[in-house]
């Protein structure tokens, strides 16, 4: 059986966590994904689980924004939505009263989808004519063209979610993404995750993400990119979007993060570029 990507376990799972062992109200509820993965018992006192509460917040944080986003302009008559590194995204199955409305495009690595989709079935989900998985080798082939053979219109604007990927690529990679959805038609927007350098985070954080960064290595998905938030705005702008905004941490927390009385916080080393065409 073909096996899910790691980081896309680790991250369905730390949503799944936040509904065991944070405070209301949740930030997201996600408990799809965690059935999914269906980990072994005691997955919760993982090393990867048990000591990383500032990450688990960082991930339902920008999880519940990308869902804010998505319902917002679909309110606004927004009808195509691609997820650029889906992993084990489970908007399609958790809010099918927004899905529904939705042409949704899921785009992975093959092996990541092929197992997705067969636990879906397991599970009684099923794969409902507006949710579309397209499957990419991104060694080999370029996402856009596998996106138009699945039947995405290209004369329509779309939301295109990309998290917890441009870690992932070179910047050459990154500015040719972001040329390529520049260039979708007007109104669309862009929701895209990117990481600060160690000596930008928060002092509690960077000992986290030195363990991070070596973990990484030693699993052969070493972290390539880092970037301050003007490089990432002077980055929008060359690519050609019309508007281009930095959304921070403590953005994040305004938005999600008040008056809880768990204390719980996220990470400092994310940052969310949202853009137009």
């Amino acid at each position: 059986m073909n096996k899910p990507d790691n980081t896309a376990v680790r991250t369905a799972l730390w949503r799944g966590l936040h509904t065991q062992v944070d405070a209301k109200p949740y930030i997201i509820e996600d408990e799809v994904g965690l059935k999914l993965v269906a980990p072994e018992d005691g997955w919760q006192e993982r090393p990867d689980m048990k000591y990383t509460a500032r990450l688990r917040a960082s991930i339902v944080a920008r999880a519940r924004f990308i869902e804010d986003l998505i319902i917002e302009q679909s309110r606004q008559s927004i009808g195509q939505y691609i997820i650029l590194g889906a992993g084990l995204d489970t908007f399609a199955q958790r809010r099918t009263d927004i899905a529904s409305k939705l042409q949704i495009y899921e785009i992975d690595q093959p092996d990541t989808l092929a197992w997705k989709q067969q636990r879906l079935a397991e599970l009684g989900f099923g794969m409902p004519d507006h949710l579309h998985f397209v499957p990419v080798d991104f060694e080999i082939s370029f996402w856009w063209e596998e996106l138009l053979k699945t039947g995405f219109d290209a004369n329509t604007p779309a939301v295109v979610a990309c998290t917890g990927v441009s870690l992932y690529l070179t910047k050459e990679a990154i500015v040719t993404t972001l040329k390529q959805i520049a260039a979708l038609v007007a109104g669309s927007t862009l929701a895209m995750t990117f990481y600060l350098p160690i000596e930008l985070l928060d002092k509690q954080d960077q000992a986290m993400q030195e363990m991070a960064e070596k973990g990484a290595r030693t699993s052969g998905t070493p972290f390539v990119s880092f970037f301050a938030p003007d490089e990432v705005l002077t980055m929008a702008k060359d690519a050609g979007f019309k508007d281009a905004k930095i959304i921070s941490t403590k953005d994040m927390e305004q938005y999600y993060f008040n008056d809880r009385t768990d204390g719980l916080m996220p990470a400092s080393g994310e940052l969310f570029l949202l853009a137009t065409t």
